[in-house]
């Protein structure tokens, strides 16, 4: 039977339990090593792309679903290991299924498609409106995120950076940036449910 809080990863599981997104970061500094190559020898075939991808899916997953986690079961590793594996294969298959379904853009009712998208791409004056307070919203839910996670989500929902030019400007690892938008999104769309709610 494993030991409950006899380690430094129990420690952490038990306040990422509690809603400690410090935390569970610190869970994905300690284990994100490992989950890569793990990702690695199950699934030769894929790229650093993909298998990063995967470990992010993975951890966000983790973090939702953390208060599932029964250390008498297994180790925080093994459940994580799982969790990654099921990712993967999910991801394939989606992928496969995604190639089987593509369409050639010289098809011509696929071409009208995005002709007809492109030009609806301006918008019009309420549109802006619309959008102008959507991102009044967004910066209130990102004031209340921890401070861990405000500066990369502002980056990400408000200025409209791309994942690799974040990770440049905060001087962090690609799968950090990652993690901490999947998270600070996780907690604004928890923001977002309560406000419905009330």
């Amino acid at each position: 039977m494993v030991k409950h809080g006899s380690t430094p990863t129990d420690e952490l599981i038990r306040l990422a339990i509690i809603g400690d997104g410090t935390a569970f970061t610190r869970l994905w500094d300690t284990h994100i090593e490992s989950l890569r190559a793990y990702i690695r020898s199950k699934m030769k075939h894929l790229d650093d792309f993909y298998v990063d991808d995967i470990c992010s899916k993975s951890f966000e997953k983790a973090f939702r679903q953390i208060g599932t986690y029964d250390p008498d079961r297994s180790q925080f590793s093994t459940w994580l290991m799982t969790i990654a594996r099921n990712t993967a294969l999910d991801t394939v298959e989606h992928e496969n299924r995604a190639h089987r379904q593509e369409v050639s853009l010289d098809d011509d009712k696929r071409t009208t498609m995005i002709v007809s998208s492109m030009e609806d791409a301006g918008g019009s004056a309420l549109d802006n409106i619309i959008q102008g307070e959507e991102e009044d919203r967004t910066e209130k839910y990102i004031a209340g995120l921890p401070e861990l996670y405000r500066d990369i989500a502002r980056m990400r929902l408000v200025d409209g950076l791309q994942y690799k030019e974040i990770a440049e400007e905060m001087d962090m690892e690609l799968n950090t940036v990652r993690t901490r938008i999947r998270r600070a999104k996780a907690l604004i769309d928890k923001m977002k449910q309560d406000d419905n709610e009330e």
